[in-house]
């Protein structure tokens, strides 16, 4: 069995006040107080098809049974892991969640062979050692972003991520669902959202630079059934699925596959097609009426797939984007420019703000909220608007000063697309080197903020962008093992950065591998890539030097 030392993310605190154990058996049963039945279920399809554990229900007081509970005098995430012998093991959570967390932490005990789907080796009893772990976490915001637009992520993987995330306490996945390469999300009301704009003629391939493509057709959407399905996983594991409809910016292929919806008095948009390469993109929303409508109908049927009361307290966020939008094609638009003066608006940045602020109302009315990315601080922030702080620190401490709150995910930090190495052998390397001791060291509330302004700040985020992680192995390989360590930065009540133990972290992390292994993640080693890993040939874009802190 896992030694409690070797937990991750680590504990707020562990006792083994005797020497005895407890063992589960085929014999050892299972009771779940009121309010624990997604932990139920998931110990007895999770936990008991990999040890094969039938976990059979049986009495609140069976000696060395396993107990569920709910005690809300505890923090709503916090829980409390008693194993005592006579006794039997107990989780007590403050609320459903925190038994749940709990449970991922018992697996940890149980050994790497927990987290295989069935058993691998005949067993006998496992035992636990008597102890008691005491444990909540830091930040409320524990997230995750998959960009899904660049590269399709099939329904499958999209499943697989959420019980890795479970795995390691992360309880928001926020999904980037439409760019200019891709619209993955049926829309019923408007369907050549996917009839057209779910598929690209070509993909390059590397950075946008590169000379290589990919000249077979990418494309791929998620119908509204496979999004029910999505959200209903990730509520049975208590994570909230934040989707993202990236607005008015990063939207040609929405404009592809509706021209009328972009600037068509500026440029030919009845000619665009899905973008096939990267970067930012000139074609954008155009600021009418006719949009702002249209957007209406799209969130109306986005609202109804994501319900604000599913997996998390942040169910209710609707990520609307904001960000990269240039304003060049409203600057020549008679069209714009009329509606910027019919508005009585300065210039084009409070144009955006009208735009955003106009969603921000609309979801309010609607019992939601919306949350973008940190530029739509320009122009002015409608009043409850949420940031994703991620052109660093900054937006996110304006943002914090004024009230709002903020999910920290800035890209020099935490962006898990960037390379992890400097070596010549890493696959695809782009931005500036993050190796897993810096996103260790990652601290999400910055110094300059006040004690009330840091309340704001919910918590953080890892963000993958999908331009050069392709397939499961490369999105594996990016994320994996530096999303363990944002998970622990999340979770744990860790010391300031340069006082964080990580010599501890990567013993830990020794302990992990091993899960990882188990639950089959194509994780970068620490020696570095393997053969099949490299991706020699294709180009990047690496920074050189330390990345900037602000």
């Amino acid at each position: 069995m896992t030694s409690p030392t070797d937990l991750l993310p680590a504990p707020l605190a562990v006792e083994r006040p005797r020497d005895g154990t407890v063992d589960l058996t085929d014999a050892t049963t299972l009771w779940a107080g009121p309010g624990t039945g997604t932990t139920e279920r998931w110990l007895r399809s999770t936990l008991g098809a990999a040890l094969r554990l039938p976990l059979r229900p049986g009495p609140e007081d069976a000696p060395d049974g396993l107990r569920l509970r709910v005690d809300d005098t505890l923090p709503p995430e916090a829980y409390r892991l008693t194993v005592e012998a006579g006794t039997g093991t107990e989780i007590t959570g403050g609320s459903a969640a925190g038994v749940f967390w709990g449970a991922q932490t018992l697996r940890q005990l149980l050994g790497p062979d927990a987290f295989r789907r069935a058993p691998v080796r005949p067993h006998g009893p496992l035992r636990l050692a008597e102890q008691r772990i005491e444990d909540a976490p830091r930040f409320r915001w524990r997230g995750l972003m998959l960009d899904v637009a660049r590269h399709f992520m099939p329904k499958d993987d999209v499943l697989r991520h959420l019980d890795l995330m479970a795995a390691h306490k992360l309880n928001v996945l926020h999904l980037h669902l439409t760019d200019d390469q891709g619209w993955r999300v049926e829309i019923r009301r408007h369907p050549r959202l996917t009839t057209v704009g779910s598929w690209r003629s070509r993909t390059k391939i590397g950075h946008r630079a590169s000379p290589l493509w990919d000249d077979r057709p990418h494309g791929g959407f998620y119908t509204q059934d496979d999004i029910r399905e999505i959200v209903a996983h990730a509520a049975d594991r208590h994570i909230g699925v934040v989707p993202e409809i990236d607005v008015p910016g990063h939207s040609q292929a929405a404009i592809a596959a509706y021209p009328e919806l972009g600037n068509s008095d500026v440029v030919d948009t009845a000619a665009l097609t899905v973008w096939d390469t990267w970067g930012i993109n000139p074609n954008v929303l155009a600021p009418t009426d006719t949009t702002l409508r249209f957007l209406e109908e799209v969130l109306e049927e986005v609202l109804d797939l994501f319900p604000a009361d599913a997996g998390s307290p942040f169910s209710s966020f609707v990520h609307l984007g904001g960000d990269e939008c240039p304003k060049d094609q409203w600057r020549a638009s008679p069209a714009a420019q009329r509606q910027l003066s019919r508005l009585g608006l300065a210039d084009e940045d409070a144009l955006q703000a009208w735009f955003t602020g106009h969603f921000d109302r609309w979801l309010t009315a609607r019992g939601r909220r919306l949350i973008g990315w940190d530029e739509i601080l320009e122009g002015g922030l409608a009043p409850g608007a949420a940031v994703s702080s991620w052109r660093g620190y900054a937006g996110g401490i304006a943002a914090a000063r004024a009230g709002h709150d903020v999910v920290m995910c800035p890209e020099q930090q935490v962006y898990l697309d960037h390379r992890q190495d400097a070596g010549p052998d890493e696959p695809v390397p782009i931005g500036y080197v993050r190796t897993l001791e810096d996103v260790y060291r990652f601290e999400p509330v910055p110094a300059e903020l006040t004690p009330e302004e840091a309340e704001r700040v919910l918590g953080t985020q890892a963000n993958l962008w999908s331009e050069v992680t392709e397939d499961r192995a490369r999105v594996d390989y990016q994320l994996f093992p530096r999303l363990c360590a944002l998970a622990e930065v999340a979770w744990s009540a860790l010391p300031a950065p340069a006082q964080r133990d990580f010599a501890g972290f990567e013993r830990r992390m020794d302990a992990h591998y091993r899960r990882l292994d188990a639950l089959g993640v194509a994780y970068r080693p620490p020696a570095g890539p393997l053969p099949w890993q490299k991706r020699p040939g294709v180009l990047g874009r690496p920074i050189d030097g330390t990345p900037p802190n602000r």
